[in-house]
């Protein structure tokens, strides 16, 4: 009788000693990918400066659940601040991320609002004068004339790498742009959009569409209609120099703007 009432606590022994097992490694597995969540919103330094308490909250989290990770049979409260930890962590960055998009609409906003007040100053000079300077600086600036009509260059460097949103250097020749369209009623233009070698071909399609709609979107945002506009990607297709060096593949990322002649007849498009 002794001899199988000892076996039969061995059995639940080892049950046990399996069981706890099992929960310290769900356990311990939850507190890696709690500290790894928290390891990378800690990093961030727009979250730190947009969601303080909750990178607060998810570290002190984590900290009670590394401390209870050393206590025998408390896999289940760690577990629960892990989840806690990782929560916190992710509110951080939902916050962060909301923020950040409220940021950059209201900065397009004001942007937009200086553009148009400058639009307006401009109109103060005669559109006799307006219109003689805007032709020579848009000859001037498009300096390439092609079968498709007159070209004008706007280089990667209006843009950050792999975006599509317009810096501010590009204001000022959009702005003539606008003005040049405003004066010349019957001309219209189409927006190209092009990209280097470096990525995918459906990537670099997306991409060089949408710098040629964000163009396309500040000058229907400051008064030309949209029907005056046609807007078109190409990728990496179409390249002015080799993309075997930095300088060929800058020259390849490029918005080009190809404007109609003065009765509106645009050139055949690629």
């Amino acid at each position: 009788m002794s001899l199988t009432s000892n076996m039969f606590g061995a059995l639940v022994l080892v049950g046990c000693t399996s069981l706890f097992g099992c929960a310290g490694q769900h356990s311990e597995g939850a507190l890696q990918e709690a500290s790894a969540d928290f390891q990378k919103v800690k990093e961030d330094s727009n979250v730190l400066r947009i969601a303080p308490k909750d990178v607060i909250r998810a570290g002190e989290s984590l900290a009670r659940a590394d401390r209870l990770s050393s206590y025998w049979g408390s896999g289940a409260d760690v577990v629960h601040y892990s989840y806690l930890s990782q929560r916190y962590s992710q509110i951080a960055r939902e916050h962060t991320n909301l923020v950040l998009n409220e940021e950059r609409a209201a900065k397009l906003e004001l942007e937009r609002q200086r553009l148009q007040l400058a639009l307006r100053e401009s109109k103060l000079l005669s559109v006799q004068q307006q219109g003689k300077w805007l032709e020579e600086q848009i000859v001037a600036l498009a300096t390439t004339q092609t079968d498709r009509g007159l070209v004008m260059t706007l280089g990667d460097v209006l843009f950050d790498t792999g975006e599509a949103e317009l810096k501010n250097s590009a204001n000022r020749v959009v702005l003539k742009i606008v003005q040049f369209l405003q004066l010349n009623p019957k001309r219209v233009v189409r927006i190209e959009g092009y990209t280097d070698s470096t990525g995918g071909k459906q990537e670099n399609l997306k991409l060089s569409r949408d710098r040629a709609q964000s163009v396309a979107d500040v000058l229907t945002d400051l008064g030309i209609d949209e029907k005056r506009i046609q807007v078109e990607g190409y990728g990496d297709e179409y390249p002015v120099d080799a993309n075997a060096s930095e300088r060929g593949r800058a020259q390849n990322r490029r918005v080009e703007i190809v404007f109609s002649d003065e009765k509106g007849q645009l050139g055949a498009a690629r």
